[in-house]
């Protein structure tokens, strides 16, 4: 059908209107489309697809899909090399993002989010009120709510598939964060933005405030709304606190919101969350939220690794996804302390695709072990092309291989057991062979 027919992808599967993207999900995720048209239209699964992202490959993000990964990237004042930008961005996306986000908050930032959105086949995601001030050469104060939601418009415009938009804080979010005495204030860069805003200007978030006239904007370019968690926990301290939830409860109203408008939703989460909250934190979003797709930072489980928190983000990665997060944000070796290089990305993007690979398989996705059993099946046979074929890092495996080789007469093991090798053993016994140690 013409697409004229409809709005969004929401507004389609409400209509019964099977698009091109649905059918996509559909062949790709192993579910018939019209399961993918049913739950997009209860909200359940997203496909952010801005109609002008042409060179998009269709994906979907929802709890009983494959697990997707977000990419941050983007200059600042300190870091501001487009060149290395876009370098770091074809790298995550060789390695398996299934989406960037452009986080820029210096220079000239449109031609190279243009740039992005021509030649990136996974979704685009932007935080429009970093670019405000960038775009207005405004400081933060001399902005008006009619500017924030101008540099919606033109995100929209120009291609981007999903926005965050910290909707969730209000007036009364000043008084709770200055009388609860969080260890970490409000560390989410937009969200502290918005309330800076509000302190000096006296007004009301205009996100929230326009939430309405936002949603007219991502109607009609189909972008999805990610509901950003302004008052997400910074410190284990902080983790599932007044300000937090009752945040999370105002992100269930506005969803309910959008899809009114048949805007399509993600709801973002924590944030530095310890192990045994985890899944009580993401059982609360799908209570207050209806099953809108979860996107979480990590969540960390520590807060004394920096350096490596791709590994507390992980860990924690895992255990948010295997009870119903649907998109984890990565994290990087370099979190916390500087802007990611190229190897932080690549660390950072490995790390969260095993999280979500170890959920996937948790939950039961369908064909998830599959690749797995293929790695039993090599490593039995000892077949070294395959195991590096089914790795995630192949490059990095037959690194690590090629610089500490075995021996010519044990070529089929590895330096680390030789011909003490258990599977070796194994396959000499099972057919009745000799077996040489020495």
């Amino acid at each position: 059908m013409n697409e004229k027919n409809y709005t969004t992808q929401m507004d389609a599967a409400r209509k019964g209107i099977l698009t091109e993207q649905m059918k996509a999900v559909a062949a790709s995720e192993h579910y018939t489309p019209e399961q993918i048209m049913h739950y997009v239209a209860e909200g359940k699964v997203v496909i952010c697809s801005n109609k002008k992202h042409a060179s998009l490959k269709a994906a979907g993000v929802g709890s009983m899909l494959r697990t997707k990964i977000n990419a941050n990237i983007g200059i600042s004042r300190d870091c501001r090399d487009y060149d290395l930008e876009m370098e770091k961005v074809m790298s995550a996306v060789k390695l398996g993002a299934d989406a960037i986000m452009d986080l820029s908050s210096h220079g000239n930032t449109r031609p190279f989010r243009q740039k992005l959105i021509e030649s990136c086949p996974v979704m685009i995601g932007t935080v429009p009120v970093y670019d405000a001030v960038i775009h207005f050469q405004k400081d933060l104060k001399e902005l008006t709510a009619k500017d924030f939601i101008d540099v919606v418009r033109l995100h929209a415009e120009d291609g981007v598939d999903f926005v965050t938009l910290h909707c969730g804080i209000t007036r009364k979010t000043l008084e709770q964060i200055k009388g609860n005495q969080r260890k970490m204030n409000i560390v989410s860069r937009g969200g502290s933005l918005v309330f800076a805003w509000m302190s000096m200007t006296g007004e009301e978030n205009p996100f929230y405030e326009y939430f309405d006239d936002i949603l007219e904007i991502c109607e009609k370019h189909d972008v999805t709304v990610s509901l950003g968690d302004a008052c997400r926990p910074g410190c284990l301290a902080d983790a599932t606190d007044v300000c937090q939830i009752e945040e999370l409860v105002r992100l269930g109203e506005l969803t309910k919101r959008a899809w009114s408008h048949n805007v399509q939703v993600m709801v973002e989460g924590p944030g530095h969350v310890p192990l045994n909250q985890i899944a009580a934190n993401m059982e609360v979003q799908k209570t207050l939220c209806m099953g809108a797709p979860f996107y979480v930072l990590g969540p960390l489980v520590t807060d004394i690794a920096p350096g490596y928190d791709h590994i507390t983000a992980a860990i924690g990665g895992a255990v948010a996804a295997a009870n119903g997060a649907s998109f984890l944000c990565y994290v990087t070796p370099a979190e916390h302390l500087a802007l990611p290089d190229i190897d932080d990305v690549r660390q950072g993007i490995i790390a969260s695709r095993i999280a979500a690979h170890a959920a996937d398989i948790a939950k039961g996705i369908p064909h998830a072990r599959e690749i797995d059993d293929r790695m039993a099946d090599a490593r039995r046979n000892l077949d070294w092309d395959k195991q590096f074929e089914y790795a995630l890092d192949a490059e990095t495996a037959k690194k690590i291989r090629d610089s500490r080789l075995p021996e010519d007469d044990h070529s089929d093991t590895c330096s680390m057991c030789g011909k003490f090798c258990a599977v070796r053993s194994m396959n000499k016994a099972i057919k009745g062979e000799l077996i040489d140690i020495l």
